[in-house]
């Protein structure tokens, strides 16, 4: 068994889990800067000192040492973000800071020292604080104008470094974490469905935008949409369950479709008739729609059943949840672990778009024990890990064979990082353990896990074995 022979391995990781270093070099405050609880928590005035995501695993100034580990794993490619407020402070100025302009063509540098392609995500949940507060985020149209700026920014300065490019982390997050994912402050129980879809419109206006703008300077540049995906299964066969998974289908299914086919559907035109939305274009919006993506990129952790039944037992999940699947085992988080379901969804997105695909997300927050081997050197036996990237491969694998185009696949948190759902450091993802615990203690020192070796030989192989 075989990968194509130009297949993407590497790894993710998003610069306001990991750089750290939130007021350095110029750089302003972010959403992620004033959230030290995570998705589930409040926000606070200003930067407090358990806020892990302000020092992350110093990136900042580490970042050297840790590409030389990513590139000893045989990484092809490293999906990374931009914090937009290093580049931006306020999010709303003209000039740039130049220093985090710096900081980026310095990593972008690094990678291609080992011959690793950067996968570049502009906005993964780092909404200038500013903008927030100021602006509403996403609920207020300038952010259109704002977005573009910096896009066009990073693009022109960027253009000779980064091939790859991702508007929006996991787009459609937005309905169920509107502060998180789009920047809005206005309280979740406040926000009006009128409300919360004008904001969606006017990201994916601006994605589009972006992507218009990208290829005009880069025409040779790939540019991707990121959806969180989610597998929706029928609880049981009965109709109604049927047709309460293919609603929740819906929901996920607009933000692609829009992004790839350069319209709203008939389905969401319903949906927003029924409920007394009504979407306020601007005069060129529907035009700009029209400047859909080259490829779609998605994360994938796990599936969920849907009922039309009243008091399911329910399933958590990453950011979002559903109905519990009685045929599925968990994670220590209550994450269902599904491999086939990324099968499915590959086969499912292909069969809808027939666009190349990319998993940009995927792996298994686990707890992790630092122990020495029989060298003396400290490593975790993280087999549970190795199991379940592996069950997953083989899955890619088969949707592959099955004709589905697969551009790559990027594990997330390649490098131990900060959770963006729980805010903790003991929810570890990574090949590379680093030494910082839930309560900041640690020397922040790197340490290769078993799974380090098992990739580093899947890459070699090129996914042959796994």
């Amino acid at each position: 068994m075989a990968f194509p022979r130009d297949f993407l391995w590497g790894g993710a990781v998003a610069a306001n889990q990991c750089e750290g270093a939130y007021n350095i070099d110029g750089k302003g405050l972010s959403i992620q800067d004033v959230m030290p609880q995570g998705v589930m928590g409040p926000m606070t005035p200003q930067p407090t000192a358990n806020n892990l995501k302000l020092e992350g695993i110093d990136f900042y100034h580490r970042y050297k040492d840790d590409i030389r580990l990513l590139a000893e794993m045989g990484f092809k490619v490293f999906r990374t973000s931009i914090a937009w407020s290093r580049i931006f402070p306020n999010g709303d100025e003209q000039e740039p800071n130049e220093a985090g302009l710096a900081f980026y063509d310095a990593l972008f540098d690094e990678c291609h020292k080992y011959g690793i392609e950067p996968l570049v995500t502009l906005s993964h949940y780092e909404t200038p604080l500013h903008l927030t507060t100021e602006y509403n985020g996403w609920a207020n149209r300038k952010l259109i104008g704002f977005y573009t700026h910096y896009a066009t920014t990073v693009f022109t300065r960027y253009q000779h470094k980064v091939k790859y490019w991702l508007t929006f982390n996991e787009i459609n997050s937005v309905l169920h974490h509107p502060l998180m994912s789009g920047g809005i402050f206005t309280p979740k129980n406040e926000l009006s469905q009128q409300d919360l879809y004008q904001a969606v419109h006017h990201e994916l206006v601006a994605s589009a935008m972006a992507t218009k703008v990208g290829k005009e300077i880069m025409p040779q540049a790939k540019f991707g949409c990121m959806v969180l995906s989610l597998p929706v299964y029928p609880l049981t066969p009965d109709p109604d369950d049927v047709i309460a998974c293919m609603h929740a289908d819906h929901k996920n299914d607009f933000f692609a479709d829009v992004h790839v086919r350069g319209y709203y559907p008939g389905y969401m035109q319903r949906y927003f008739r029924e409920q007394g939305i009504q979407i306020q274009f601007a005069a060129d919006d529907a035009q700009i729609l029209t400047n859909t993506v080259d490829f779609l990129s998605f994360s994938y952790y796990f599936s969920t059943c849907e009922t039309a039944q009243e008091n399911a037992d329910s399933a958590s999940g990453n950011l979002m949840g559903g109905v519990r699947n009685p045929h599925l085992t968990a994670s220590e988080w209550g994450w269902q672990i599904d491999p086939q379901g990324l099968r499915y969804i590959l086969n499912k997105y292909y069969d809808r778009y027939q666009l190349p695909l990319f998993i940009v997300e995927n792996g298994l927050g686990a707890k992790d024990v630092l122990i020495t081997d029989g060298a003396g050197e400290p490593t975790v036996n993280d087999d549970y890990r190795i199991q379940y990237l592996r069950a997953h491969l083989e899955q890619v694998h088969e949707a592959i064979e099955d004709g589905v185009p697969v551009m790559g696949y990027t594990t997330w948190g390649c490098i131990d990082l900060v959770s963006a759902s729980t805010a903790q450091l003991s929810k570890r993802y990574g090949f590379i353990y680093v030494d910082r615990e839930d309560d900041g203690k640690g020397t922040l020192s790197r340490y290769k896990k078993k799974s380090f070796y098992w990739y580093q030989n899947v890459i070699h192989s090129n996914g042959a074995e796994l």
